[in-house]
Order: C-alpha cells, then structure tokens, then sequence
C-alpha cells in the first residue's frame, strides 16, 4: 500500500509539481489549498508525511502546524515546510512551531522524493 502525502499550499502550481514527482515515486497524494483545509484533511486521512505551506490565506502552515502537533491524533505525523520563505530566522520559526525539516521552493524535483523518503523510512522502516 502506497504511503499518503498530504500537500498543503494555496498555490496550485506548486501542488501540481508535488504531486506529479510524488506520484511518480509511488505515493498517494491528497491535496489541500489552505492550512484549515490541511488541518481537517490530515485528522481524516492520516497521511504518513505533510509538506505544508507557510503563507496561506485563511490559516497558515505555521498555525495549522500547531494545531495539528497539539492533537494526540495528529501529533505523530511528520510535516515539513514547503516555502518560498528563505529568510533568517524563517527555518527556526517554523521549527518552533513543530515542523520537522523546511524544504525552500522552488521545489527541486531530485531532492524532494530524497527527503520525502527519508522521513517516510523514520516512520515506516522496510
């Protein structure tokens, strides 16, 4: 059975890249455009990993992020950045907020499966 990605961003451009290298990869990809959507989307299905946004409208990944990591039921899935944010100070921030690694964008599609597999092993080792 294919690990669950849940990708978060408002922008569907980007979402459309991650999915298509994920997919190609071999996992199963959900797809949210806002951090609330994120929140309730992950609580439903459980994803393996997220790879959320930072700046969205209506909640954003740092918020949604916390959110998620004060839930017992969501507290254990592993989320990291996905952001054009690349400024100092911007990777602590989201690791204080929870995350478990930042990935800046634009998204490089040879090291993203690299990094996605990684932490997909932490929790699934073959």
């Amino acid at each position: 059975m294919a690990q669950k990605i849940l990708v978060v961003d408002d922008n569907k451009l980007n979402r459309e890249l991650a999915r298509q290298v994920l997919i190609y990869h071999g996992y199963e990809i959900l797809e949210a455009e806002n951090g609330q959507e994120g929140v309730r989307l992950a609580k439903e299905a459980r994803p393996d990993l997220i790879l959320m946004d930072i700046q969205m409208p209506v909640l954003d990944g740092l918020e949604a992020t916390r959110i998620l990591r004060g839930d017992p039921e969501t507290r254990h899935i592993k989320v990291l950045a996905l952001t054009s944010y690349a400024m100092k100070g911007d990777r602590e921030k989201a690791m204080a907020a929870g995350m478990d690694d930042y990935i800046t964008k634009p998204i490089d599609i040879h090291a993203l499966p690299v990094i996605v597999k990684k932490y997909i092993l932490k929790d699934h080792p073959a």
